[in-house]
């Protein structure tokens, strides 16, 4: 199965070279461009491409604002790339949960490593878009895009999801754990979280703060201190570094 992009970009020779670059990646296809965010948020709407990919250079806090729209009118977002001259946006490119930053000009190694792990963390042929929980003559379909984490109950496990509902299933962590997609990460024996959600890891309390109005905290023990420094690793990719 393919990836479908879109670009926003009015740069016409940045649009071209970002074009000739993917090209490269033959389960990569351009669903279309648009130059600015009132264009590009209809394109989105329109072809629902897997990513999309911003020029923020000239309407940056524009294209930040387009992104929050996008939450009112769609049920799973893009995966969304932004790049710019500078470092001047990355800060607000994380906090909107982009995917990566680049810095231009367009940079054939930045792009291939994006790529990559890309398709490792969101492989085409093995996500399930839905996991079904089945009860009796019950069967209840979730989207994994909508789930924020699981946490089990002794012989039950509770699906904590977006839009704040928890929804329960009488079967054991474990038996969910190889279901899901690798954006899921078993952080602690009762917990399992979606990654595309940690806004925080704070080593010191050992939690996990979620990006959802809750900020839900979760607990990670040292049994999976190795996945949570893979998370770490993950995430700094895309980071701006500031230490105190």
């Amino acid at each position: 199965m393919d990836y479908t992009y879109a670009i926003i970009d009015s740069n016409a020779a940045s649009k071209l070279q970002l074009q000739v670059y993917l090209q490269e990646y033959g389960d990569f296809v351009c669903a279309g461009t648009a130059p600015d965010p009132e264009q590009g948020l209809n394109l989105i709407l329109k072809h629902t491409p897997d990513v999309v990919l911003i020029n923020l250079n000239e309407e940056g806090y524009s294209y930040f604002h387009m992104v929050s729209e996008l939450n009112q009118f769609m049920q799973d977002l893009p995966i969304i790339i932004g790049f710019s001259n500078s470092k001047k946006y990355a800060y607000n490119a994380i906090k909107s949960g982009f995917f990566d930053y680049w810095i231009l000009p367009h940079n054939e190694f930045d792009i291939r490593k994006t790529v990559l792990r890309l398709r490792k963390l969101y492989p085409k042929q093995h996500i399930p878009s839905t996991i079904c929980l089945k009860s009796y003559n019950d069967y209840r379909y979730l989207n994994t895009n909508d789930i924020l984490y699981l946490k089990s109950d002794n012989n039950a496990t509770d699906f904590f999801m977006r839009d704040g509902n928890v929804i329960s299933a009488f079967k054991t962590l474990k038996s969910f754990e190889q279901q899901l997609p690798e954006s899921f990460i078993r952080i602690h024996q009762s917990y399992i979280l979606n990654s595309r959600y940690v806004s925080r890891i704070n080593y010191g309390k050992g939690m996990c703060t979620l990006r959802n109005e809750r900020r839900d905290e979760l607990p990670f023990s040292k049994t999976y201190r190795e996945r949570i420094d893979a998370l770490k690793e993950m995430l700094s990719k895309t980071a701006v570094n500031s230490y105190n």
